[in-house]
């Protein structure tokens, strides 16, 4: 049977122009909303919010602690508080989690602390200053309660400065040891017909080692089985002391796999004191404050007490220590909170310049980076501790780039388990040449002499032609005499021999304690000793002030502290992204910016 459709009746004239201006109108209701709505959020921004006024605190009020990450420098103010219905709390930095716990320690209204920290993104350096506030406020007699579903190993050694630790009774505490993995990529380099052209001074500089081998070298294995083997030792030394159990038995627990068992093998362990879910948790922490039930509970958060005025606080005429912080990778034109960039230097000229402060206390938490802007900032402390004494304080990482830096300072203190040292440098061209090949590309150039374009990135980042004989050797010398100016920084500031620097140099990681013993650092401690240090040097040991500088930093601030339209876009579109979005947006730029001597670890490196 043959269906022929009904003959479709034409829309009249009219009738198309009036649905192509409702179309019109109607996008342009929805644009006109949209930014409407994003111009009432900026307003909102700008205007100070109700979490910027200094909460009160109630009696009988527990602090409550709770962490997923600790960082030296925060982003507050973000935009989904001015959304109804939000309640979060502000992000703390490390400096202000450490401060606001000491002001529940002096306070009468706080009787206690409730740690609630389950997955802690952080090295033990920061968890081990975090877990030294936890063990001074205990010895005010308040209480100190831990509470998790389940605990990570950097989690619950920093639960162990609590008094009593509890679990879900279907929780774990993943106590497995400690690893390091590198994923090795020169096979898939060599299916792609990519070669990295690699040019490094340093036994141990394990950072090239990805591009070129398919395991780790012998050198750069043994370095990193020792600084584990140290941190490790530093983490069961913590949790015997403070469970008042055994290393043995804490030892036995992990090479047998107890921590895949069931949850009452933690109390057979001694691990834990007790399984309870998260409301009975509430019931215990209202019982010992004194009320009859968490309805009843007050619990103040880091924020809060943070936001209390500080009656220790000196005259305003009382000498001052500035902080500095310089956080992240060292890479030309990172911004705020986002690695070290040419804004260390010039923070580091403008507080020379100003001549306020008595001394400086730089705190570092970097794997290192950009050799040339290393350069540029050490040189900047230089000039600057002329003028006044300057201190460094090393936090998770401190080390190549990092250590290039501190290298200038008066002092240099450490913790136990900073990873340092790493006196080393490299650079790496990527050589596409094959991969070119075979896609049909090739380059034709024209050269006025016979080195020319030899670091040029000729495509997306890469050399299609391949380097020389004579070009490896040059690039080589460059990349040597790098080294030895490193080496001469760091003996001139440590007042070692060139000669002694090498030989704990090379590239070799070293843990906080050992790299003291070698010279590289003078005290062991964290943010404190280092700013009482410096206080001494500069013959001010009482009544001095600190000037900790932004340690935190609105969303306002970070959206429009840059000059450029392109910034503002990319710091707006961060703010959408997700953690590992963010953390795979980073690890790309810093791909991209392997260009240049860089002295910095492995890209990807965590500590522990």
């Amino acid at each position: 049977m043959d269906i022929t459709p009904l003959p479709r009746r034409p829309l009249s004239f009219g009738k198309t122009v009036l649905a192509a201006f409702l179309g019109f109108l109607g996008a342009h209701v929805i644009a006109c909303g949209l930014a409407i709505m994003f111009f009432f959020v900026l307003i909102a921004m700008m205007i100070p919010s109700p979490s910027s006024r200094v909460p009160e605190l109630a009696s009988n009020s527990v602090l409550r602690i709770d962490l997923a990450d600790i960082r030296e420098i925060v982003t507050t103010d973000d935009w989904m508080q001015y959304l109804p219905g939000n309640k979060g709390s502000q992000p703390v930095s490390l400096t202000q989690a450490i401060e606001g716990i000491r002001r529940a320690k002096a306070s009468d209204k706080i009787k206690g602390i409730y740690l609630n920290v389950e997955s802690l993104n952080a090295g033990l350096a920061s968890i081990d200053e975090l877990r030294n506030a936890l063990l001074d406020f205990k010895k005010s007699g308040k209480f100190v309660y831990a509470y998790g579903d389940s605990y990570d190993q950097r989690a619950y050694y920093l639960a162990t400065a609590a008094d009593k630790i509890y679990i879900n009774p279907e929780g774990s505490v993943s106590l497995v040891g400690l690893a390091s993995s590198t994923m090795m990529m020169r096979q898939a380099l060599d299916k792609l017909g990519i070669k990295a052209e690699v040019f490094k001074v340093g036994t141990y500089k394990g950072a090239v080692e990805p591009y070129i081998l398919d395991q780790r070298s012998e050198p750069n294995r043994e370095q990193t089985r020792v600084y584990l083997e140290g941190v490790w030792e530093h983490m069961l030394q913590g949790i015997a002391s403070a469970r008042r159990i055994s290393v043995e038995s804490l030892q036995t627990f992990t090479n047998m796999g107890r921590a895949f068992d069931e949850a009452r093998e933690l109390l057979r362990y001694r691990l834990v004191d007790s399984l309870v879910f998260r409301l009975d948790m509430e019931d215990i922490i209202s019982r010992l404050v004194g009320v009859k039930s968490p309805k009843q509970l007050h619990q103040a958060s880091l924020a809060d007490l943070v936001a209390q005025p500080d009656e220790r606080r000196p005259l305003r005429d009382a000498p001052e220590i500035t902080v500095l912080y310089a956080e992240g990778d060292i890479m030309s034109g990172s911004s705020y909170g986002e690695g070290i960039g040419e804004q260390l230097a010039q923070d580091l000229k403008r507080v020379a310049e100003e001549g306020k402060a008595k001394a400086l206390v730089l705190r570092i938490n970097s794997p290192g980076g950009s050799a040339f802007l290393s350069e540029a900032i050490w040189h900047e402390m230089r000039r600057l501790k002329k003028k006044m004494p300057v201190v460094v304080s090393m936090g998770d990482l401190a080390a190549s780039g990092g250590y290039y830096v501190a290298s200038a300072a008066d002092a240099i203190v450490a913790s136990p388990m900073t990873l340092t040292g790493s006196i080393g440098i490299f650079g790496i061209i990527p050589d596409a040449s094959a991969l070119a090949q075979r896609l049909g590309l090739s380059m034709d150039v024209v050269k006025t002499s016979p080195y020319a374009g030899v670091l040029d990135a000729s495509f997306f980042g890469f050399q299609l032609q391949g380097l020389s004989p004579e070009a490896r050797s040059a690039v080589q010398r460059m990349v040597e005499r790098g080294y030895r100016t490193f080496l001469s920084r760091v003996s001139e500031g440590r007042d070692m021999p060139v000669d002694s620097v090498d030989k704990v140099g090379q590239g070799r990681v070293w843990l906080g304690s050992k790299a003291k013993e070698l010279g590289l650092v003078d005290e062991l401690g964290g943010l404190d000793t280092a700013i009482q240090l410096a206080a001494k040097l500069a013959g001010i040991s009482k009544n001095y002030r600190v000037n900790y500088g932004e340690t935190s930093r609105s969303l306002w601030d970070q959206l429009f502290s840059s000059e450029t339209s392109d910034s503002f876009v990319a710091r707006l579109r961060a703010k959408f992204m997700t953690e590992e979005e963010r953390r795979v947006s980073l690890l790309m730029r810093q791909l991209t910016t392997y260009s240049g001597i860089q002295a910095r670890l492995p890209y990807g490196t965590t500590p522990y």
